[in-house]
């Protein structure tokens, strides 16, 4: 039995499977599996499947207890190859890929389905519509091998899309396995900050008391959770203001502030954590987000619901380990700074970042006057795009020390300014922009004043591309080593009790026995050197984390 087998589901639960040889061809005549789950269980010794979607096909196999080590996701290498030529936006399902490469119809993606394989029965779930035959399939993935050899440096475009396929298995796995969640635990700090739920949809105790204490501030009837009114109200009382946000209001000096912004913050705890999500979300003692891996154009991770990417530290009280067992979470120090210097192979930048220490004050140290302060505005200025007023002396600071990391997110503005693509160290493609519309599609901000310009807008959107361009050569590149992270720990748990339960942009949860705790601290710390030795080549740029084993998620920050 070779180690590369194809795989395409078929209907009825079966598959479709054929051996795959050094080169990536078939070596042996396609079978047909009645049951998906057991034509991968019954060989053991592919380290590889190549198949149409890992979405589709992993949570089935979980569902039955099988797991694998490694896999190619066509659709996701497709997404990737794309935008790395130039084409962005167009279908990435394999039945436009086949339509592209045969030059027939080109089928727009379908809407995204739930991973999830609680929600129905994955085993026989009719098949997907744009699923292609085996043959179909092997054909696109033999058009993305010759794609792949023709990018600017194939080592580290393959790198990519591997690395995305170990993400979209670990994806599948934290879908599957949830973070552990405390239901009882989340009643009673819901009932602490908000008090008791009235019947039916009202506003709970604690919501209601504090939307009179608004009222009475301003003499009259007052809806805090609607803005235009709260705006209206500053007005009639001789305050102006242009929005509700926090940092605006709590420059004013008038009684209705204190209680609006504690009716503000547990508005939004109750609306975006409350009973109802409680009930939506946590099943058999877990939160099961379902998380996409680079579904942003940058490459980090989101999730179709749940608000998993932004869990209050007050809610983080229910995410409690199991009897005996603890969570393991680790932060990733300071890591795009660190990412520029390896990126941008700046001598003095890559020396400091090679520290585990506090970066930003050995940055003060050697341009700032040990100013920390002014270093990291600096450095966050310099990735994010602050180049105007202070931002600009201190970066003119900052170049003088380190001219090549300043000079390679410069480089990256002007060429998002012109319309170029930019790309990250592995070849990740932020998609030139002509307008809006485009900007949406591809999930890059453009300015606000866009619209105050005119038919050309032009200005304001060179602008924003920049800015966007700047900054995506550092975080496409974190979220690129991320995967790497993510793979590397993912091999070094097998074997244990340990499971992945939780990732977003710079952290990552391990939920593991109490035992297996320092094994699970180090295996961290192991994958991060290997994760920076894939990505950036022999730098001296360390990635450190700071790691705590605690049994609740909010005792760890």
């Amino acid at each position: 039995m070779t180690g590369r087998w194809a795989l395409a589901p078929v209907e009825g639960g079966g598959a479709d499977v054929v051996p795959l040889g050094p080169d990536d061809l078939p070596s042996g005549p396609v079978r047909r599996e009645p049951d998906l789950a057991e034509a991968v269980r019954s060989r053991p010794g592919v380290t590889r499947w190549v198949w149409r979607s890992t979405a589709e096909v992993y949570p089935r196999l979980l569902a039955a207890g099988v797991r694998v080590e490694r896999c190619h996701d066509v659709e996701d290498a497709e997404t990737l190859l794309l935008g790395h030529e130039g084409r962005s936006g167009e279908p990435r399902n394999a039945a436009a890929a086949l339509g592209r490469l045969r030059g027939g119809p080109v089928p727009p993606d379908p809407p995204t389905r739930n991973a999830d394989p609680s929600a129905q029965d994955p085993l026989f779930e009719a098949a997907d519509p744009v699923d292609v035959p085996l043959a179909d399939l092997l054909a696109v993935y033999a058009e993305q091998r010759r794609r792949l050899a023709a990018t600017a440096h194939p080592d580290r475009m393959a790198l990519l899309l591997a690395a995305e396929s170990a993400g979209t298995l670990v994806a599948a796995e934290m879908n599957r396995t949830g973070l552990p969640w405390r239901a009882d635990v989340h009643r009673e700090v819901l009932r602490g900050l908000l008090g008791e739920r009235y019947p039916g949809a009202g506003e709970p105790r604690r919501l209601a008391e504090l939307a009179d204490e608004v009222s009475a501030a301003f003499g009259r009837r007052v809806r805090p959770d609607l803005p235009a009114d709260v705006v209206k109200a500053f007005a009639q009382a001789g305050v102006r203001v242009r929005s509700t946000r926090r940092w605006e209001l709590s420059k004013l000096d008038h009684p209705a502030v204190p209680p609006l912004l504690e009716y503000k913050r547990l508005y939004r705890i109750w609306v975006a954590h409350g009973w109802s999500w409680l009930q939506d979300w946590v099943r058999e003692g877990r939160f099961r987000p379902e998380f996409l891996p680079a579904g942003t154009v940058t490459g980090r991770w989101v999730t179709h619901g749940g608000g998993a990417l932004q869990i209050p530290k007050v809610i983080r009280r229910a995410v409690i380990a199991d009897p005996g067992w603890r969570l393991v979470v680790a932060d990733a120090d300071q890591m795009e700074p660190r990412v520029l210097a390896a990126i941008s192979r700046d001598p003095a930048f890559m020396k400091v970042a090679g520290r585990e220490s506090d970066l930003y004050q050995a940055v003060s140290e050697r341009a700032f006057a040990g100013d920390r302060d002014r270093a990291k505005i600096a450095v966050l200025g310099a990735i994010y795009g602050q180049t105007s007023g202070d931002g600009l002396k201190n970066l003119a600071a900052l170049r003088r020390r380190f001219p090549l990391a300043v000079a390679h997110v410069d480089e990256a503005a002007r060429a998002g300014e012109e319309g170029r693509l930019v790309r990250t160290w592995l070849g990740r493609t932020c998609p030139p922009v002509g307008g809006q519309e485009e900007a949406e599609e591809a999930g890059i901000p453009l300015a606000e004043d866009d619209d105050e310009l005119g038919p050309g807008r032009s200005t304001a959107t060179t602008r924003a591309r920049g800015r966007f361009a700047r900054n995506f050569v550092v975080q496409g590149s974190a979220a690129d080593w991320t995967f790497l992270l993510l793979a590397a720990l993912r091999r070094r748990l097998r074997g244990l009790a340990a499971e992945l339960v939780f990732f977003q942009h710079d952290e990552v949860i391990v939920h593991c026995p109490a035992g297996e705790a320092e094994q699970v601290t180090a295996a961290i710390r192991e994958s991060s050197a290997e994760a920076a030795r894939l990505t950036f080549g022999d730098t001296p740029v360390r990635f450190p984390f700071t790691t705590a084993v605690v049994e609740c998620y909010a005792d760890a920050k």
